[in-house]
């Protein structure tokens, strides 16, 4: 299942720019990776040291420290991942925006990040894998996005036998689905140490910061727009 556009409400109020601009920041960084590293290489491992979140060097101060908490937010691994949440940002992220304006959507986006790299690292203090991707933030604004628009409707990619599928699927099955498939894994790497190259306690960390800041600290959006669209 992949959620391509949302279709119901179909009213903006305002342009996507701050949308717009956080994924052409993520691909100009990737771009600049491909550019100066060619391939795995020490170099680009270095890279990621820097500017990626390293669990165990957080201890012994070494690595890029407290920075990379934001840096970490647009390094991607490679183009699949890098696509995929650029994707999502754009399918929830531009009604957000439209919610809550550009300069606040900012601050949403990077707190969520900010706090899914706390959560993920606070859990995996003893790792020794960086940290890096959007995805953490992108659940955060999947979680204002279920509170505003819980029956929006979401233009999804579905290979159902081989035959792709195009329907539209409430926000709240989508969202749901997707944080249902961070649970079991996190709980594996909670209880039995195991290990997964996607950061699932970072995408429980921005979902649950998402809907702390919304529920609590932007009850008064939640509210307005309830009350003015009818789902």
């Amino acid at each position: 299942m992949m959620p391509l556009n949302d279709v119901e409400p179909n009213r903006y109020a305002s342009f996507p720019i701050m949308t717009l601009g956080l994924i052409m920041v993520n691909i100009m960084v990737f771009s600049y990776e491909r550019m100066i590293f060619s391939g795995v290489s020490e170099q680009y491992y270095a890279w990621l040291l820097t500017y990626g979140t390293v669990p165990a060097m957080i201890l012994s101060r070494e690595g890029g420290g407290a920075l990379t908490a934001v840096t970490h937010m647009f390094l991607h691994g490679d183009i699949w991942h890098l696509g995929g949440n650029m994707l999502a940002l754009w399918v929830f992220g531009r009604r957000v925006e439209d919610v809550c304006g550009p300069l606040r959507f900012l601050m949403f986006y990077l707190v969520c990040g900010i706090f899914a790299n706390i959560v993920s690292t606070l859990v995996l203090i003893n790792s020794p894998i960086p940290g890096i991707g959007a995805s953490g933030a992108i659940y955060g604004i999947m979680s204002a996005y279920l509170i505003l628009f819980p029956k929006g409707r979401i233009r999804t990619f579905v290979l159902f036998f081989y035959v792709p599928l195009f329907p539209k699927i409430r926000a709240y099955w989508i969202i749901l689905y997707m944080l249902t498939l961070q649970i079991v894994p996190a709980a594996m790497t909670l209880l039995a140490g195991a290990e997964y190259r996607t950061g699932h306690w970072a995408h429980l960390g921005g979902f649950f910061g998402g809907l702390f800041i919304f529920l609590f600290l932007r009850a008064e959006a939640y509210h307005r727009v309830r009350n003015a669209i009818p789902l």
